[in-house]
């Protein structure tokens, strides 16, 4: 006969039960590899205290409340090791009744990082994975190389502040649709705080809340192709722009020192030249001196 402690032991995932309290009655072998403690630390111990982190205490009391009410609850949130460390998990917690009483519950979990890195972390993209109030549950290690933010401090935050407030509600309104409708939806354009500034990225999102893998919304970002090129253009053509007008300058200049010394307009050039080397200044500031009147040149 095989009994009940023999099948958790071979139970690939963290299986660890409570009391309606939250003290630990039960906890296996994988819980000991996943979370650190050993089982004689960790029973006798509140669940919340070893491993639920300041930013899940909202999430661990929905749990509750949703037990309570006799209703299981699945997702993704982060939890804390014994060394300290924090990691995405993905858990479902079931109550365990008796004459319509929770006296118990029972949370099988497992590293949602482990669970999602084949599905994303080979793609070029930085890839989040949100609940549906757009708290992060999982980041990609492409979210440091393409917008310089840390993988670790992303998992249990908002994923709001990092998105230009011009920018917030309609994303909201975007996200509100997406929970409602499975699937993938099509890609915006956000500004996101890169490295110090907003940029203009693509944002592609998916609701995969029913995957029992995912239990989540994923946000594929990439730089915006279509942004960076108008962004190029627009940079170009302030370029020419500029040196346009720097022409038009040297040009009027040419012709108010030729027509004051008497010279040909193209031997005015290396008198504007020549000074502002001498000078140290720029040429376009010699030129506006020279047709504001606040300059003369001698031959």
């Amino acid at each position: 006969m095989i009994t009940g402690d023999e099948q958790l032991a071979a139970l690939g995932q963290a299986v660890i039960t409570t009391d309606p309290l939250g003290v630990v009655v039960a906890w296996n072998p994988a819980a000991e590899q996943l979370y650190g403690w050993t089982a004689e630390e960790a029973i006798g111990q509140n669940i919340a205290d070893l491993c639920v982190p300041d930013v899940a205490q909202e999430t661990a009391a929905d749990i509750m409340a949703a037990l309570r009410d006799g209703t299981s609850w699945s997702g993704g949130f982060p939890v804390r090791r014994k060394d300290g460390s924090m990691f995405p998990a993905l858990v479902t917690d079931a109550g365990i009744y008796r004459d319509g009483e929770v006296v118990g519950v029972v949370g099988v979990s497992t590293n949602l990082g482990t669970a999602l890195r084949p599905l994303l972390e080979r793609s070029t993209d930085a890839a989040l994975v949100l609940r549906s109030d757009a708290v992060i549950t999982y980041a990609s290690p492409a979210v440091g190389q393409l917008f310089g933010w840390d993988q670790d401090t992303l998992v249990g935050s908002s994923v709001v502040p990092l998105l230009h407030a011009e920018d917030r509600p309609a994303l909201a309104r975007l996200l509100g649709n997406v929970v409602t409708h499975p699937g993938a939806h099509p890609a915006v354009d956000v500004r996101v705080m890169a490295f110090d500034d907003w940029r203009w990225a693509e944002a592609a999102l998916t609701n995969l809340l029913d995957d029992p893998f995912v239990r989540g919304v994923v946000c594929n970002l990439r730089a915006s192709p279509a942004r960076a090129a108008q962004e190029q253009a627009e940079t170009r053509a302030e370029q020419l722009e500029t040196a346009l007008r720097s022409r038009l300058a040297i040009e009027q200049a040419k012709g108010y020192v030729a027509a004051q010394l008497g010279i040909d307009p193209e031997a005015a050039y290396p008198l504007l030249r020549g000074y502002a080397r001498s000078h140290h200044l720029a040429l376009r500031e010699v030129c506006r001196r020279v047709v504001a009147g606040e300059l003369t040149l001698d031959p």
